[in-house]
């Protein structure tokens, strides 16, 4: 397979993978491994494939999703989702971010950090999307929607900080990045 082939497969198998996940972990709110399948797309293969696999993975599961389909919602978290991803593509552009040699604890910490950073924007609004779509207040979305928010950041912090390293490495290893 030659490389920009083997590159759309892996871009492709991120957003399935993405899709999928989110399915397997429904039974878990606010647990998912989508945004960092997005980020790491963005990361091995640039801003704009991250930026399509946010929008490819939520195009699917928003259509699909077994909490409910709301247009304004749907739209939002399409849109939203490709912050990880465009996140992704800039870090991913400045070598010393995907150069482990020596420093892997403290990229480690970098990704988990920026997980969480990038998890309480896109949760922050998007509960402020909710409130205006549903007429909620604003600051009542806010602090309702904040333990979910507390626990979609915790989880994403943690997936993004042990697993970023090990899945570029795979990716590059396979071809891809």
């Amino acid at each position: 397979m030659n490389r920009s082939t083997n590159r759309i497969a892996i871009i492709a198998s991120l957003a399935a993978l993405s899709v999928a996940t989110n399915y397997a972990l429904v039974g878990l709110p606010n647990v998912k491994a989508m945004d960092f399948l997005v980020f790491i797309g963005g990361v091995c293969f640039g801003p704009f494939a991250g930026v399509l696999i946010g929008i490819l993975s939520w195009a699917i599961y928003g259509v699909l999703n077994p909490y409910g389909f709301v247009f304004q919602v749907w739209l939002a978290t399409m849109l939203f989702e490709t912050i990880y991803g465009l996140v992704g593509g800039v870090v991913g552009m400045n070598l010393v971010a995907v150069n482990f040699d020596g420093k892997p604890v403290r990229m480690s910490f970098f990704y988990g950090v920026l997980g969480c950073i990038l998890t309480l924007i896109y949760d922050s609004v998007l509960n402020v999307v909710y409130a205006l779509v549903f007429g909620v207040p604003i600051l009542a979305a806010l602090v309702l929607g904040a333990p979910f928010q507390v626990l979609h950041a915790v989880s994403n912090s943690l997936i993004f900080a042990s697993c970023s390293i090990p899945l570029i490495r795979i990716i590059k290893r396979i071809g891809g990045g």
